[in-house]
């Protein structure tokens, strides 16, 4: 299949008129940029934002302290711990990324919400910011542009981007991006603008509240653990996307790119771990040709999709997958 033959049949995929709604209208601000070029000269001085750099600093020591209260943690705080684990994972990988920033699936409105209630209690900036940044991050995937570029290393792709400022090409490259969808999109405007209030609330205060108020554990724990430590590490789940997803690992759909597939990573960010492709194929709602195999966000989609709340997943056909496996993949992939 040639790449006009891919390009034709992704188009037929994702067909779009101009009556279709903002959430109907396929996205095209995920695809790779070939014309970007850096500019020449040195590049600008690294920023260093303090503020962020004593928060983060002081959220991870608390992490640590919630990881010694673990054993005098209930069963019951524990189990409750995880599932503010997994629901703030889905914010991200099924809210933020799949359905806001890929528009690879449709959701009804008390999917939306929920999505952007469990996006809240991730604490990743909102989904406008989110969606943003990740398609910029698609469409100059691994050059100045890039929010998180891997090529700047391990800990500049995890967290070392949030701790000093932007790239002026990065700030650049989001305003030039059209956002017309996410705009239009009552439920990511409405958290947007009461986002500190959400995050609060959903972050903080309600996995710190239950189980104090519901089965007694002591606030310590309570505020340690499934607050303070289930969020450090979603962020870290959610970093490594970024960092690891982008260095290690093996690129059977297309050599050509940094991304990877790791299995760690597929496990830590229930799903997002099929990078290399993803980034091939932005547009599948599944971010793996192996539907719900190791990918809880897929097994989640699909589970709303047989209750009524979503609709419309995008798919990559098994013959395109083939065809550019044998194009440009880097002789590793396996069948199933």
């Amino acid at each position: 299949m040639t790449e006009a033959e891919e390009q034709k049949q992704k188009q037929q995929q994702q067909p779009a008129s101009s009556s279709d709604s903002p959430m109907e209208a396929p996205c095209r601000e995920d695809a790779f940029d070939h014309t970007y070029e850096e500019k020449q000269g040195p590049k600008p001085p690294r920023i260093v934002v303090w503020r962020n750099v004593i928060l983060m600093t002081l959220l991870h020591i608390g992490a640590l302290y919630g990881v010694l209260l673990v054993p005098s943690a209930s069963l019951a705080t524990l189990l409750w711990s995880a599932l503010c684990f997994l629901i703030s994972a889905l914010g991200v990988t099924a809210g933020a990324h799949r359905l806001w920033s890929h528009r690879s699936y449709k959701a009804t409105l008390p999917l939306r919400i929920f999505l952007a209630v469990a996006n809240s209690m991730s604490f990743q900036n909102d989904i406008y910011e989110w969606a943003r940044d990740h398609r910029v991050h698609h469409k100059y995937s691994e050059t100045d542009a890039d929010p998180h570029n891997a090529v700047r290393g391990f800990f500049f792709a995890h967290i070392g981007w949030l701790l000093v400022r932007k790239h002026p090409d990065v700030i650049e490259k989001g305003r030039k991006l059209e956002l017309h969808d996410l705009l239009a999109d009552k439920v990511v405007m409405f958290q947007r603008k009461h986002y500190k209030l959400s995050v609060v609330l959903m972050c903080f205060f309600v996995p710190m509240f239950v189980p104090w108020y519901f089965w007694g554990e002591s606030l310590r724990v309570a505020y340690f653990v499934p607050a303070l430590l289930r969020y450090t590490l979603v962020l870290n789940a959610t970093w490594l996307v970024n960092s690891a997803a982008h260095m290690w690992g093996n690129r059977p759909y297309d050599q050509g790119i940094n991304p990877r597939e790791n299995k760690f990573v597929t496990f830590s960010a229930i799903g997002e771990g099929f990078h290399n492709y993803h980034h091939t194929f932005p547009y599948d709602y599944a971010t793996s040709e192996f539907g719900c195999k190791f990918n809880l966000t897929t097994c989640f989609i699909d589970l709303m999709c047989f209750l009524g709340l979503a609709k419309d997943r995008k798919r990559v056909s098994h013959e395109m997958v083939l065809a550019r496996v044998q194009r440009t993949g880097d002789g590793s992939y396996r069948s199933g």
